[in-house]
Parts: C-alpha cells; structure tokens; sequence
C-alpha cells in the first residue's frame, strides 16, 4: 500500500524485527525452495519468464506486509492471527508453484486473494485513526479488499484467461502505488527495521542456496562434486559478504538520509521493485549450483543451467547498479564495477556450451570475489581520504 514515509533517526532506527516476522518468513524459505527447484536442470526461457511471473506476487506481498509491520507496531492477539493467517496462505501458494501454470492455478488465485484479505485486516484499523493519521476507507478497500475479490474471481477464470487477468491486476496495483506516490499515511517509517526487514529476505534465499549445495551432494557423492560445491560456498559467501558489508550499509545510509515523499520514493523502488531483481537472481542461482554440483562429472552443463548461474550473477549486478544509480551515485563509478559484474557472466552464458561444471561455477565465483575485494579496496581509499 502506498504511504508516507518520513525516515526516523535515533531510537526509531534501533527497532528490530520481531518473533512473528521472523516466524512468518519461515513460510518464504518453503516458497524460495519450491521456486529454486523449478529451475533446477535445463530450464528454458518460458521457465523463467513463469518464475519471474509467479515469484512477483509473493514477493510484492511480503513487501506490503512489512511496510505494514513498520508502520503500525503491534503485537495483538488480532495481529498475530492475521499474519498466521498470512502464513497458510503464502503456504498455499508455495505448495501450487509447482503446477501454478496448470491444474494448481486456482489454488495459487485463492492463496494470493487471502492474503489481500489479511492486508485490509492490518490496515482497517488506521481508518479510524484521528485526523491527520486516517486512512481513507477508499485506500484499504480497493488496494486490499477489491484485488481479492478479483483474486479470488480469477481461480474460476479457465486459462489462459486466468493469467491475463493477474498480469492485468498486477498492473492496475502498479499503477495504483506509483500515482498514490505515499500520500494518505502519514506514519513514519522506521529506516533501520525496513533495511533489516529486506537483509533477512537476502539471508532466507542465499540461505536456499547453501540448502541446495548441500542436498545436491546426495546426488553425486564425488571428489568432483565435492569441489564443485565447495567453489559455490566461496560464491554465496563473497556475495554475503559484499551485501552486508557494503548494500545494507549504504541503503540505511541514504533511506535516513532522505527526507519526504524522496524518502518514500527511495523506500518503494529499492525495497519494492530492485530487490524483487536481487533476490529473484540469488534463487536463480540456487538452481545452477544444485544443476552444477549434480553434473560435476559431465563435460558441460546444460544451457539452461548456466543461464541461472551465469545469467543469475549479472541480474544480481545488474539490480545493484540499479540501486546505486537510485541513490545518485554517478553513472562512471557504478560503471567501473557494474560492466565487469554484468559483462563476466555474460561471457560465461555465451562460451557456456564448451565449459565444464566446475570451471563455469570457479569463473562465477572469481567475479564475485574479485567484486568484493575491489568493493573493499575502494572503501579502504575512501576512508582514508575522508570521503564517504
């Protein structure tokens, strides 16, 4: 839902997610697995176009749910059956990935319409808020009660009908956000809980991907195998270690910075819609390091399999440029590590065919590793000189 988001320093930035929003995203690590693995092998292009399609309304839905969370700290019984709630119906969804496309698809409608139901139950309340805080009751009812509604209407739509209609509800609620621009909720928003928020969603997909490494071995208990896998732990550690040391640094940096509707601008498009990029791209990537740790032994992965991995890595780059660019940082110093970051992987796709497992996962992981270390140095400069 659109809102005003004015970031707030001192002991608004010292919140923490609480137990329920940890236990609540315990759902998300489910969701991640079912997604990972749909990409797993030899996915083709249709793949992940569905991927990107059936992962966006769970992830824009996690997102409304903790901007909710933010806003409006509560921890009622009312609450926490609402997000239980929540809960089994992401679990739905989860549970209809696989056939979401086919016999599933109704249940996927039904899971995401509950959810919006949920929404209006966290968000009524702030309709009978005292002036200047209330919510107008339009809000509430056409953002959550209406997309359900109409959620729920298309699980009886045959398809592929049913799908033009949730591209065509996904659009509308778009248009929705981006025209509110966060008028109508004047609450602050607590910058420090929302960059937390979006770190642990991070840790649940790089999290999949560490859980993927691990199971693949069952299916090939080799020496090969093993150093293929070890090569992807070194991948999802260096991009640990970069995201945390440098891109929650930066973006609580500037989201308290920022002041306003450019506060709520910056909340919306690096939360919201670039980190839909990031974290689609570490589950991504999940999927090529199981495909390549069961492969080890061939003399090539599949196509399919090198497009998650390889092609995972530069959507990752990709987003993070996109982030810095959001934050003006100027087009020259993004470029300096954003060309190599998207350019490498993309090379390894196009000379993928004549590569072996091992050596497409070691070149993967060089770039990352190479990414962090110059991320690093140039830190270590900036420092010095006493420039942020």
């Amino acid at each position: 839902m659109a809102v005003t988001t004015t970031p707030t320093t001192g002991s608004h930035d010292s919140r923490h997610a609480a137990w329920l929003e940890l236990f609540f995203d315990l759902v998300f690590v489910a969701l991640a697995a079912q997604f990972s693995h749909s990409l797993h092998g030899d996915p083709g292009l249709r793949d992940f176009a569905v991927f990107l399609a059936l992962y966006f309304p769970p992830w824009w839905l996690w997102i409304n749910l903790t901007v909710s969370a933010n806003l409006f700290e509560d921890d009622s019984a009312r609450r926490r059956l609402l997000m239980l709630t929540a809960m089994l119906c992401i679990a739905v969804m989860a549970a209809a990935v696989p056939e979401a496309g086919g016999d599933r698809g109704p249940a996927y409608a039904l899971g995401y319409a509950g959810t919006r139901l949920v929404l209006l139950g966290l968000w009524w309340p702030a309709t009978r808020f005292p002036e200047p805080e209330r919510v107008p009751r339009w809000r509430p009812l056409s953002y959550c009660l209406g997309s359900g509604v109409l959620w729920g209407i298309s699980a009886l739509v045959p398809s592929p009908w049913r799908y033009v209609m949730w591209a065509a509800l996904l659009v509308a609620e778009m248009i929705l956000l981006l025209s509110a621009r966060g008028q109508g909720v004047p609450r602050q928003l607590h910058t420090g809980h929302l960059v937390e928020r979006v770190g642990l969603f991070v840790i649940i997909v790089l999290g999949e991907s560490v859980l993927a490494l691990i199971t693949s071995t069952d299916e090939a208990w080799t020496a090969t195998a093993g150093v293929v896998a070890l090569i992807g732990f070194v991948l999802l550690a260096a991009l640990w270690w970069s995201y945390f040391e440098f891109g929650a640094a930066s973006a609580e940096m500037v989201l308290s910075a920022a002041r306003g509707r450019e506060a709520y601008l910056l909340a919306r498009d690096v939360a919201g819609f670039l980190h839909f990029f990031v974290t689609g791209a570490v589950i991504c990537m999940a999927a090529g390091l199981a495909t390549a740790v069961e492969e080890a032994g061939h003399d090539h992965l599949p196509m399919g399999a090198v497009i998650a991995l390889a092609g995972g890595l530069a959507l990752y780059h990709a987003s993070h440029a996109g982030i810095a660019l959001r934050y003006g940082r100027p087009v020259r110093s993004v470029a300096v590590w954003a060309v190599p970051g998207v350019g490498v992987p993309v090379l390894v796709v196009l000379f993928g065919e004549h590569l072996a497992p091992w050596l497409v996962v070691l070149l993967v992981a060089g770039e990352a590793v190479a990414h962090l270390l110059y991320a690093r140095v140039l830190a270590r400069r900036r420092r010095s000189a006493g420039t942020l």
